[in-house]
């Protein structure tokens, strides 16, 4: 009997630890709300899909040809390169063109945006005469932006197998796009990209690359008549650094007209010994510390993610890691930084109010597949522990709802009903096939991490095989109560996909966002907005211009000549209720979709005559910081920033 007694009080820490966890699963594990519920939050959205439109006569088997040692993962390797981008690339003031890589063919191409009309015919973004080998390369994603500062919208290609290329536009505004092109790096490499950003990132004023490759630099991935040189996979599941290097394409100097250039300088650049050599497949950049510089948040596969606090000078690159804090009730694997998840795809938008940029980062969460969640990554107060290598941020995915969906890939944080309330749209799903793989993905994440640097050690992963085939991509809700809800089924979006890349931009000028997405190995999707009651909005058009006079709002067409997006400048919106909204102009934050350079910021119900204080935050082409207050009513703007101020 006293041997009962004993053994129970022994069990009695063990029984509360379990109730604990019991108790904080059934708090933030997410309630169901009714049908009635679901179907009033769902009458605030309506969207109108329209197929994006690719080349045809090209189409090639849904899979690459790929180097040997990779014959039997050939399903894997072939997994990614869809990308999406919506802008404005002949100039006449909408961001109604796309820019859509299609594995099905190998192909960049641009074209209007379906029910825009028909401005121009759709274009392939060949590399010729640069050298291009379709045997051993293939097109990853494309990321729009004025590279050179002459006021034409440029696209970067990025690719696996060799380093990317500026296609320089040449057309003059309310022309068809033309283009002439240009290596971004002096020296021809093999480089394995799946993630490229801009940014100001050393504060000179100019807008620099920021490159996140996968593969190691040199391998032979689809080169399928090589055999001298094995291949590898990464080193862990885990803790794998033995991918391409970081890179950033420090900007130094350009020239527009007909013979348009630009030169960037191929910086690799390190944080801790293994810093460089993550498996990237994300990367974003914003100012989360309102101090003038971006910092960079780096999505790994297969390993921690890294967040960088930039402490840079114009010319010199200098960061420090930030990692999260553990605490009792923080899993070591949910601290930001110290994570071993596989790193996809991130965005940033302030989802818990406090003016502050949240970070919304995508993982493998297939229910409880390999046991692993997203993030949503909320600020904490104390932005000055930065300092001391202190990223404040917490987990707070489980709690809000968005832990859990499927196979992730893009994030988005957008309002697209302008209620003033950020909704999250995620891309989702591996491979579609009839034959399901998780037991033996399952089975090689337990095996030793020796073991998968081999490509041979691996389970076969081929045409026909199923990882998250069926998972429709989420759109996410808040209910009212703080936490998002998924109406995919009740919004008619629950079509299975196999999505990598999300879009978005106010495609039509009527100040609701749109958005596409890019499928794997399947047809693409823009997304129309006819949202039947949607609040007000600001849509801005933040722009620096040839000459360096003192703000102008919405100024005369021949005062935008030259003008380029001011990509890094921050918006923060004070509404009525006491409400800041903060939003950013997005240089390519992602995986292999990339929104609009226009800002967009939902109001709610305010009145349309009202002027809202707006403070724009940006750093002048002198490389100047520069803050002013203006005052704008609900609607779309465009805005000469002018000059900065010298920082002392």
């Amino acid at each position: 009997m006293n041997g009962s007694k004993f053994e129970f009080r022994r069990q009695v820490p063990k029984l509360v630890a379990l109730a604990v966890i019991a108790l904080a699963y059934m708090w933030v594990s997410p309630k169901p709300i009714s049908a009635e519920r679901r179907a009033e939050l769902a009458a605030r959205f309506d969207f109108e899909a329209l197929p994006l439109p690719g080349p045809t006569g090209r189409e090639h088997q849904p899979w690459r040809e790929v180097h040997p040692s990779y014959e039997t993962i050939r399903g894997w390797i072939s997994a990614v390169g869809a990308a999406v981008s919506l802008t404005d690339l002949d100039g006449d003031g909408l961001s109604n063109d796309v820019c859509l890589v299609d594995p099905r063919t190998d192909t960049v191409s641009i074209l209007p945006v379906p029910g825009t009309g028909d401005r121009y015919a759709l274009q392939i973004l060949d590399a010729a005469p640069l050298p291009y080998d379709s045997k051993t390369m293939a097109p990853m994603g494309c990321v729009p932006g004025d590279l050179n500062e002459d006021g034409r919208m440029d696209v970067i290609v990025y690719y696996w197998g060799r380093t990317p290329i500026a296609f320089l536009g040449t057309h003059e505004p309310h022309q068809a796009p033309q283009f002439q092109r240009q290596e971004l790096c002096a020296s021809q490499e093999r480089w394995f990209t799946n993630a490229l950003t801009r940014a100001d990132v050393d504060g000179d004023g100019h807008i620099d690359i920021v490159v996140g490759n996968y593969f190691p630099d040199g391998a032979r991935v689809l080169d399928a008549s090589d055999t001298t040189e094995p291949q590898t996979m990464q080193s862990s599941m885990s803790r794998a650094f033995n991918a391409g290097s970081e890179r950033i394409l420090l900007y130094r100097e350009s020239r527009g007209g007909a013979d348009p250039a630009v030169e960037f300088v191929d910086t690799r650049f390190e944080v801790t010994p293994n810093m460089p050599n993550g498996w990237t497949l994300a990367i974003g950049a914003v100012d989360l510390t309102a101090d003038g510089k971006c910092e960079i948040y780096i999505a790994n596969d297969f390993g921690p993610d890294r967040l960088l606090h930039n402490q840079s000078e114009p010319g010199v690159l200098r960061f420090r890691l930030l990692e999260g804090v553990e605490t009792p009730m923080t899993p070591s694997s949910c601290a930001l930084g110290r994570d071993s998840f596989k790193g996809m795809g991130v965005d940033f938008g302030d989802v818990n109010d406090d003016g502050r940029f949240d970070i919304y980062v995508s993982n493998i969460a297939a229910e409880y597949a390999l046991e692993e969640s997203h993030f949503l990554f909320v600020s904490q107060p104390g932005f000055e522990a930065m300092n001391d290598g202190v990223a404040p941020y917490r987990n707070a995915s489980e709690e809000l709802g968005v832990a859990r969906s499927s196979w992730g890939w893009d994030t988005r944080l957008a309002d697209f009903d302008n209620d003033g309330v950020l909704e999250a749209v995620q891309a989702t799903g591996f491979a579609k096939g009839d034959v399901d793989r998780w037991a033996e993905l399952q089975e090689l994440a337990t095996a030793n991490d020796a073991l998968l640097a081999n490509p041979k050690n691996w389970p076969k992963f081929q045409l026909g095989d199923d990882l998250c085939g069926d998972a429709p991509n989420p759109f996410y809700v808040r209910d009212g109560n703080g936490k998002f809800v998924d109406l995919a089924a009740e919004l008619g979006l629950d079509a299975p996909q196999v999505t990598r890349g999300i879009a978005t931009a106010d495609v039509d000028g009527d100040g609701d966002l749109d958005f596409a997405i890019a499928n794997q190995w399947a047809e693409s999707t823009f997304y129309r907005n006819d949202a039947p009651s949607p609040g007000r909005s600001l849509v801005l058009d933040l722009r620096h211009g040839a000459t360096t006079g003192e703000l102008t709002i919405d100024p005369q067409p021949s005062e935008l000549v030259r003008s380029y997006s001011a990509v890094g400048s921050v918006v923060r919106v004070s509404l009525p209720s006491g409400a800041v909204k903060v939003s950013h102009v997005d240089g390519g934050n992602g995986h292999s979709g990339t929104r609009s350079h226009e800002v967009h910021v939902g109001l709610g119900d305010v009145d349309p005559a009202l002027e809202l204080a707006v403070t724009v935050s940006f750093r002048d082409p002198a490389g100047n910081e520069g803050q002013k207050t203006i005052n704008l009513r609900p609607g779309r703007h465009v805005i000469l920033l002018g000059r900065g101020k010298a920082v002392q």
